[in-house]
């Protein structure tokens, strides 16, 4: 039983475009956001464990290279539809959950199976780890929404996109790594002129009591 099915896999998640169904300027596939989760995990990590954190790398660098990878089984679904209901939203989880452990079973030989149950699972949980997954996560959506509304795209729903970022930033403020983006990187992007800048700009401020930006910069 070779790894050939999970290497074909790599090049499907090239062909699954994020936001579909959207207008956009520049697209996004999936293989390119689990690249850039990666990166932006990393930093984040630095950040983490230079404020005392003790960080599991390994960790770190499977779940982010791998948190989409079951994607390949059901596409990106639009989030709208994906979490319309938490019954819908369960439901697609024990699809994809089904269809991982089937492709485990069936195309990952024996003696790796159990790394790689470890490493298509549900990479966003309790740990350091898992909560830096999250905010990765989170902050590359942020930034392909935003490079939309650079460009003014006229779709409301890469402002809500934005909006959903920052919501989720604010549920891990207390650390380091979000105290940093609240105090190093969104006052950079709040420099910028953009879509609904001064609607976000008020909404970054009320979530994330280390938000640093200046009102006159609107």
């Amino acid at each position: 039983m070779p790894m050939h099915e999970f290497f074909m896999g790599m090049n499907q998640l090239e062909l699954i475009n994020r936001a579909p169904g959207f207008f956009k300027y520049q697209p996004h596939n999936v293989a390119a956001h689990s690249w850039k989760v990666a990166q932006i995990a990393q930093f984040l990590a630095d950040v983490e464990e230079q404020n005392g954190a003790v960080i599991n790398w390994q960790s770190v660098y499977e779940k982010a290279l791998n948190h989409d990878y079951t994607e390949r089984f059901i596409g990106d679904i639009k989030t709208p539809v994906k979490y319309a209901t938490a019954t819908l939203r369960s439901m697609l989880a024990d699809v994809e959950d089904s269809m991982t452990e089937n492709f485990i079973k069936t195309e990952i030989p024996k003696q790796f199976q159990a790394a790689y149950t470890r490493r298509l699972g549900e990479g966003k949980d309790d740990t350091i780890e898992g909560k830096i997954l999250s905010i990765a996560d989170k902050v590359d959506l942020m930034y392909e929404a935003y490079g939309e509304l650079e460009k003014f795209n006229p779709e409301p729903v890469y402002v809500n996109i934005f909006q959903s970022g920052l919501e989720a930033l604010a549920a891990f403020k207390d650390m380091a790594s979000v105290k940093y983006i609240a105090t190093d990187i969104l006052p950079d992007i709040f420099a910028e002129e953009f879509t609904s800048k001064e609607l976000l700009y008020d909404l970054a401020k009320s979530l994330l009591p280390d938000f640093t930006g200046k009102k006159r910069d609107i």
